[in-house]
């Protein structure tokens, strides 16, 4: 029980120095937002003076229009998260798996629209939040799937005051806050402590006459740990090698070194203010609470979040009341009065001339003699409220940094190139908004990819999507205790083995070996990405219509059409084969070329074993010989000639597998291994066909052998050695 009450007490101070602590952002994001976004931007004892007078207070709000121009920007550049291996037990297809899981957990989390409320929230109040939680996958399992949910309001999320990185990655507690009715308390946690309301300051902060506030409390404490080195590489905790010492003692294996290290336990509490109502240990070492920030200023320790409009609410003040003016002035202009001597006003109708200026008449009438009154004539509006207006509206895109060609405005740019320029200054004088966003995505793909391995456990078949949307399943496992002990294996191929884009990933895939580490790239959708490409294609074409039978089928493949796959591979069977290959027109002479030389000395080596044949004086010894020889000539030259044609197989595969720069310059080196090796099948030959010129016309040593005839007479014969 003391312990209990301990943890209470250490959740009320954590809450206590969370709340005080950020309580000036806070207050400013409520007065930003309820500026901004609900245009309260009159002053309570301006705006009643002047309705008591009848004067106009106009709201002519434009923050909406800089907000939305920022967070519509970041919702065209999505940012995607991609892992990376960074260790040996990494590797790229297991990167790949954990890439394609973050997407599908995007898309069924619906991640989008918790990304765009919490940037919606930075730019427009000054900071926001999105969540990951766990959940079983559906009310028919114990699987479990990772979500990614919003945070709606983004007042109930307490921070770490002491927090040092930008992205809020060393928080050490944090609360999330919910106002639950009393009777909804009571039917879902009957055994509470009862929470009294007794007006006092305390409590007013847990609960009031007709509601209770809970929080989930979120701890994150420092644990440490020893591992330890075997003799094989393999590194593992020190229980798990007590374990298990006898086995390693039987395979020979002995410690080679020891370590301390640090890790993280976080621990989920659901308290009141007055008791911890359930307590669960989160699989993570983060606290799954992600903030993105707006404009952020660190001064005498405390840290300041700012949103977009906070330093234009001068301006937007300025701009309501001159346009207020403004229309005050046009609207008292048909009620100007008139101007004569009293005479002409105290005649027969001298009542309507009292309202002469209000109402309208059929005529007016003045006595005889007396000077028709004039009205008094309307000046308009005077030019310094007008300046003061326009300077206001000025000011509001400088202060911002958002200008008119960004907002699609008219203005003093002429030519596209001006335009451009402006539209990147506004874009840069923004960025940090967008750059937030990204740290926080970075932030909480950390915490997915550290959450994967400790939540998709054991066998499991798992939907993972491509960069394009595509679907494939792959199955997950773990690898077994002998092949743990077993250390690190080398590769069977030599160099990385890299993962083509939308080549399927087959296999069993262990995603808790191996450490993988993750980017944020901000840019545009993949839908936008091939918009984009195909016009900038059709405009390539415009300039050199020439190549449109050799790109025709690349145009068509990024184009967002119905059957634009069919005709891309319709297109595509009608190229030439050098091309459809996709050898390079300098590669393929240079192979035609290679090929040329290699028929010429196979027939130049014909013509030799020609000769050879019609050598006189050679026995069959001599014969047989040459015969040897030549067969070795014929079986060097085919198994040159079959690496050749394999290396060159390899580098058209390469070359049409190739999807990015640095697939493209891999394949051109397959390429030039080819052509060095078909050119090396001259080079032997040409050797071996100097041997054999040589061989046959090495001169002959005559000796005369006697050979005894049927008479018993004998014949010298000649023979050649």
């Amino acid at each position: 029980m003391a312990k209990e009450t301990d943890i209470l007490s250490e959740a009320l101070e954590d809450f206590r120095l969370c709340s005080e602590a950020d309580a000036h952002n806070r207050e400013s994001y409520v007065e930003d937002i309820r500026f901004g976004r609900l245009a309260e931007q009159w002053d309570d004892v301006d705006s009643q003076k002047r309705k008591k007078t009848g004067r106009p207070c106009l709201t002519i709000n434009r923050c909406p229009s800089f907000s939305r121009q920022v967070v519509n920007e970041a919702r065209q550049n999505k940012i995607s998260i991609k892992v990376r291996p960074v260790d040996d037990d990494a590797d790229i297809h297991t990167a790949e798996v954990f890439n394609g899981l973050i997407r599908n957990i995007e898309q069924t989390s619906n991640a989008d629209a918790a990304y765009d409320t919490a940037a919606e929230s930075a730019v427009d109040g000054g900071f926001g939040y999105y969540r990951i939680t766990v959940e079983y996958a559906h009310d028919d399992t114990f699987d479990k799937d990772i979500k990614i949910k919003a945070i709606p309001n983004p007042l109930t999320v307490y921070g770490d005051p002491y927090t040092t990185e930008s992205d809020s990655s060393d928080w050490e507690t944090a609360f999330i806050t919910e106002w639950m009715s009393r009777k909804r308390f009571d039917a879902e946690y009957p055994d509470a402590a009862d929470v009294d309301f007794d007006g006092s300051e305390k409590d007013s902060a847990w609960c009031d006459k007709d509601s209770i506030q809970l929080a989930e409390w979120w701890k994150r404490e420092q644990v440490s740990r020893k591992i330890l080195k075997l003799s094989n590489g393999m590194i593992m905790g020190e229980e798990q090698y007590k374990a298990n010492k006898e086995l390693f003692d039987a395979m020979g294996l002995t410690v080679t070194g020891t370590r301390d290290t640090k890790s993280y336990k976080v621990t989920q509490r659901l308290m009141t203010g007055k008791e911890i109502l359930q307590e669960t240990e989160w699989a993570g070492c983060y606290i799954p609470i992600v903030p993105v920030y707006g404009d952020v200023i660190n001064l005498e320790g405390k840290r300041y979040h700012r949103s977009l409009i906070h330093d234009a609410k001068g301006a937007q003040r300025m701009l309501n009341y001159f346009r207020s003016t403004a229309a005050e002035l046009v609207a008292l202009a048909p009620k100007a009065p008139y101007i004569g001597h009293e005479s002409a006003f105290n005649g027969e109708h001298s009542e309507r001339w009292e309202t002469a200026n209000t109402e309208s008449y059929g005529y007016l009438s003045v006595p005889d003699g007396i000077d028709i009154p004039q009205r008094q004539p309307f000046a308009g509006v005077p030019a310094g409220a007008i300046q003061e207006a326009m300077s206001a509206q000025d000011d509001m895109k400088a202060i911002m940094g958002i200008y008119d060609a960004s907002l699609g405005n008219r203005s003093n740019e002429t030519s596209g190139r001006a335009i451009a320029a402006r539209q990147r200054e506004s874009d840069t004088g923004t960025y940090h908004f967008v750059d937030n966003l990204a740290r926080a995505v970075r932030h909480g793909g950390r915490i997915i990819v550290d959450l994967i391995p400790k939540v998709y456990t054991g066998e499991r078949i798992v939907r993972i999507l491509g960069n394009d949307g595509s679907v494939q399943n792959v199955k997950l496992g773990q690898k077994t205790q002998q092949q743990d002990m077993q250390g690190p294996q080398e590769e069977a191929q030599e160099g990385p083995q890299e993962y083509k884009p939308g080549s399927p990933l087959t296999g069993i895939y262990d995603l808790g070996a191996g450490k993988y580490d993750l980017v944020a790239d901000v840019g545009p959708a993949y839908a936008t990405q091939r918009q984009e490409a195909a016009d900038q294609m059709m405009q390539l074409l415009q300039s050199f219509p020439d190549a449109a039978p050799i790109i025709g089928d690349l145009v068509a493949k990024n184009l967002d059409w119905p059957g634009a796959e069919e005709i891309a591979e319709r297109l595509k069977s009608m190229l030439p084969p050098q091309i459809n290959d996709g050898i390079p027109p300098q590669i393929t002479q240079k192979l035609q070329e290679y090929e040329q030389a290699v028929t010429q000395l196979m027939a130049e080596n014909q013509n030799l074993k020609q000769q050879a044949e019609n050598e006189q004086g050679k026995n069959q010894i001599e014969r047989e010989k040459m015969g040897v020889e030549r067969e070795k000539i014929d079986l060097d030259r085919t198994k040159i000639e079959a690496e050749a044609m394999q290396a060159k197989a390899e580098a058209l595969k390469a070359l049409n597998e190739a999807q990015s720069a640095e697939g493209v310059m891999q394949a051109a080196q397959q390429l030039m291994a080819a052509a060095q090796a078909i050119s090396a099948v001259p080079v032997s030959l040409n050797a071996e066909m100097q041997a054999l010129r040589q061989e046959v016309a090495r001169p002959r040593v005559k000796r005369g052998r006697a050979q005894k005839q049927v008479d018993g007479s004998f014949v010298v014969e000649a023979v050649e050695e």
